[in-house]
Formats: structure tokens, C-alpha cells, sequence
């Protein structure tokens, strides 16, 4: 099991600085992902509900700057060696499928392999309007096509594609990314359609636990959720081995203890041994890469964060 944590690419931590020396001193401590968030813009209101949160409410509308997923990715591809730089999760629908295929592709062979393409179709309407993107009631149907957009610029010498929202041909399309056959595709999310999008065009599967609706948040039920996918990856023909299993404890804060909606304990909440028994319930289920947030108010807060867990847990498991 590997581990990582996310960058936040708004808010007060996002400028140059903060970023510079957040992951500089993640890669130092041996974290193996930095995963970058993604939205373009923020509405002033929003009424779409936001599905990590018991309140459906996104936190921080507004506040602090927003900067664009795929240039952070670029910028800190040339200040970092060795750490794998996650997008968690590009909303797919947003950005056209060649340009974004091309940006992805290009950032693979610049960072030397270090792309993990973290995925989902989105969930904020408000965004979609504004940036231009396609419908949002078709957001599933358009996420699936990208993908297999992306996967035919990818790996094919003379790509042609025609589909409904994205069509080509006649085009030379290099560089091909540096891994092979393309950079791994994590699929976010926790629905059904999420489960069904991962057996067809996934490599791991990648849920957030905090979701009310799809509810992962502790050994037993995120458990009942892989038995889930599985059924579905058997019932397509697919060997359900072949998908690796990926999990963003989004929540964890040092110390705080929450509860479920059934009073058992959230995972990787209370205290260190809690969490390290966590850890090693989630290595038994198949989980291969965990990641955390160490965002706080301040910088200095924020490494402390990291430095911790980096000394008081992971040097334990």
C-alpha cells in the first residue's frame, strides 16, 4: 500500500508558494501521490447538491483564488522527481476530448510517467453552464465516450473516432504518453454508474467514503461496496483482480473522532492506533493506494499536519 494526499488547488493554500512547499516536502517524506482537485470556476450560488457532505453544501465557495488542475499538474511535474501527480477527479465534460487527451499525454512525457488521470463526470450544473460544456443531464454519457476518446488517441498510430460529442480523423496525434498503454485511469465516484464506468473503461476504482448517498466510510461497508463492484465486473466479463481498489479518506483531521450514521466509528478518525488499524483493515480489503488531506488555515499548519502522520502513523504500518 502506498499513500498520498491531496493539494488544494483553491483557497488560501493555492499559490505558488504554499504548493511549492507542500509538495516538495511530500515528495521528501516519501508520500507517493499528490492528487489535485478540479473546477474551473465557482458560481456564486449553487443550488446543485454537493455530494460529500451530510449538508450537500460545498465548503469555501468564493474563497481564495481557483487555479486550473491540468497547468498546477504541468507546474509541479517541473518542480518535483519522483511523486505521481493525480488529478482527484477531473471532471471529464469539462475540457474537449483531443485537447485534454493532448494535455494529458504531454504531461506524461514531461513528468517521465507520473500521470494517474483520476476521473468523474461532475456534479455541479452551475459550472457547466458557465464554462460551456456539454449538457449536464448527458454528463455520464459524455464522460464514457471521452475516456474512450482519450484511450483511441492514446494507443492508436492513426486515430478515428466518431461519436456523438466527440468525432476525428485524418490526424497525426504525438507524442503517445510515456506509459504504456496510456496513463492509469482511477474512476471516482460511488454510484452504480460510477461501479459500471469502472469495470469498462477503469484501472482502479476510486470512491470518496463521506458520500450520504453511497456511504463508505467504515471497513465494513466500503467492504460491501468492492463486493459491489466485483458483482458488476463478473457480470461484464471482466476479471474483477485486474481493478486496483484506490480510497481518499477526504476527512481525516489528527485527533478528531466522528461517528456514522449508525454510531460506529468513521474510518481513519480518533486516534493513531484507530487509524493504523484502519489502514491494515483497508490493506486486507485490497485497497493499494490511500490518500489523506493535511489542508489546515495555514501553511505551517498544514506541513506540520503532514509531518505527523508522516512520523506518528505511517512510520507504524
Amino acid at each position: 500500500m502506498d499513500f498520498g494526499f491531496n493539494l488544494p488547488t483553491r483557497g488560501p493554500l493555492a499559490n505558488r508558494d504554499s504548493m511549492l512547499a507542500l509538495a516538495k516536502r511530500g515528495e521528501e517524506l516519501g508520500y507517493t501521490y499528490l492528487a489535485l482537485p478540479d473546477h474551473i470556476v465557482i458560481p456564486h450560488t449553487i443550488d446543485s447538491l454537493y455530494p460529500y457532505s451530510a449538508s450537500r453544501k460545498m465548503a469555501a465557495v468564493g474563497e481564495g483564488d481557483c487555479l486550473e488542475t491540468l497547468t498546477v499538474m504541468a507546474f509541479l511535474a517541473a518542480a518535483t522527481s519522483k511523486v505521481r501527480l493525480l488529478s482527484s477527479v477531473m471532471v471529464v465534460p469539462h475540457r474537449p476530448a483531443v485537447f485534454t487527451a493532448k494535455a494529458l499525454a504531454t504531461l506524461d512525457v514531461l513528468s517521465q510517467g507520473r500521470v494517474t488521470v483520476g476521473v468523474g463526470a461532475g456534479w455541479m450544473e452551475e459550472e457547466f453552464r458557465a464554462i460551456g460544456a456539454p449538457p449536464f443531464s448527458e454528463r455520464g454519457k459524455v464522460t464514457d465516450e471521452y475516456l474512450r476518446a482519450f484511450k483511441t488517441l492514446w494507443t492508436e498510430e492513426s486515430p478515428r473516432f466518431e461519436g456523438k460529442y466527440a468525432q476525428f480523423g485524418n490526424i497525426s496525434f504525438m507524442p503517445k504518453p510515456l506509459q504504456k498503454p496510456h496513463p492509469p485511469i482511477w474512476v471516482g465516484g460511488e454510484s452504480p454508474a460510477a461501479l459500471r464506468r469502472t469495470v469498462a473503461l477503469g484501472d482502479a476504482w476510486y470512491p470518496i467514503g463521506s458520500n450520504p448517498e453511497f456511504p463508505l466510510n467504515t471497513a465494513e461497508r466500503f467492504s460491501q461496496g468492492v463486493s459491489r463492484l466485483h458483482e458488476a465486473a463478473r457480470s461484464a466479463g471482466r476479471d474483477p483482480a485486474t481493478i486496483t481498489l484506490a480510497y481518499w479518506a477526504s476527512w481525516y483531521k489528527e485527533g478528531q473522532k466522528l461517528a456514522v450514521d449508525d454510531g460506529q466509528r468513521q474510518a481513519f478518525t480518533g486516534s493513531d492506533d484507530e487509524v493504523i488499524a484502519d489502514i491494515a483493515a483497508f490493506r486486507a480489503l485490497g485497497v493499494r493506494h490511500l490518500l489523506f488531506t493535511f489542508a489546515r488555515p495555514t501553511l505551517a499548519d498544514s506541513l506540520a499536519a503532514m509531518e505527523r502522520f508522516s512520523d506518528k502513523v505511517l512510520s507504524r504500518v
